[in-house]
């Protein structure tokens, strides 16, 4: 069953919840969190075929967060739509708690696999799809990768592994925020024309703004029926919180004290 919920309002519930995970965990990477959470409230409230009350549902739809440093993201969106109670996520990053930095699928309703570790997302995605198109199967596989990622050399591996096997029941949405750990794509390792690689590799493409709900949904219904997919999503890092946006010092930097509070204020008068 697809969810039905106000994407806008799960997008902010899942930035309110992650930014508060963040600050009392005292870890790391809200920008990337942020930049994603309308990627995520897309799909958890309007595309996946999942099931809350039956996680392992055979039938349910795959989801991959390859970029697996924005968990916190997932797990806000797994206990807002109905996996569990949200009031669990306040156990994020403390000892002994099944909410782990990277996202786990230890104990966690509603996570096929754990990631952290970047590259390997896509990989096990295309593996997931190509296996239900052996057994016969008709659910979907989609997986979110970050920009920086795709330096790997593994992706583009799987890149091609998708396209030959002509994968039409995978979608990769690429966090197109062009900020890494530690300075900007561009700088890092280009990855223009970025859009151009996938398509030559055999895939469809679209890019779209990757903070508008409406254009995400249209993607994301509209995908191939011959090849894989391809969505990449133009997004702001820290998108939300105005001293945050485009600013690389957040992808490990943790709101304290006055930030915390001001981010919470910006939030919930959006």
């Amino acid at each position: 069953m697809r969810g039905s919920f106000n994407t806008e309002e799960l997008a902010k519930a899942i930035r309110l919840n992650a930014v508060k995970m963040v600050n009392a965990g005292n870890s790391s990477h809200i920008g990337s969190i942020l930049s994603c959470a309308d990627i995520l409230a897309v799909l958890y409230g309007s595309i996946l075929k999942v099931d809350p009350i039956n996680p392992d549902w055979e039938k349910r739809d795959r989801f991959i967060l390859s970029k697996g440093h924005a968990g916190a993201g997932v797990y806000a969106a797994l206990a807002e739509t109905g996996f569990f109670s949200v009031d669990m996520l306040k156990d994020h990053y403390k000892n002994g708690s099944i909410f782990s930095g990277h996202v786990s699928h230890k104990g966690v309703p509603g996570v096929e696999i754990s990631t952290g570790s970047l590259g390997h997302g896509l990989g096990v995605s295309a593996g997931m799809a190509y296996a239900a198109n052996l057994a016969k199967q008709d659910h979907s596989t989609y997986v979110l990768l970050s920009d920086g990622e795709c330096d790997e050399g593994s992706n583009w591996e799987a890149i091609l592994f998708a396209s030959h096997h002509k994968l039409a029941n995978l979608t990769a949405i690429v966090d197109y925020n062009k900020l890494q750990s530690l300075k900007t794509t561009e700088e890092t390792l280009a990855l223009e024309p970025f859009a151009s690689k996938w398509d030559s590799f055999g895939w469809d493409v679209v890019e779209v703004n990757g903070h508008n709900h409406d254009d995400l949904i249209l993607a994301l219904t509209k995908t191939s029926r011959s090849k894989p997919s391809c969505i990449i999503a133009h997004t702001v890092k820290g998108k939300g919180v105005s001293f945050m946006e485009n600013k690389v010092l957040w992808h490990y930097r943790s709101p304290q004290d006055k930030e915390f509070h001001d981010a919470i204020s910006e939030l919930e008068d959006a």
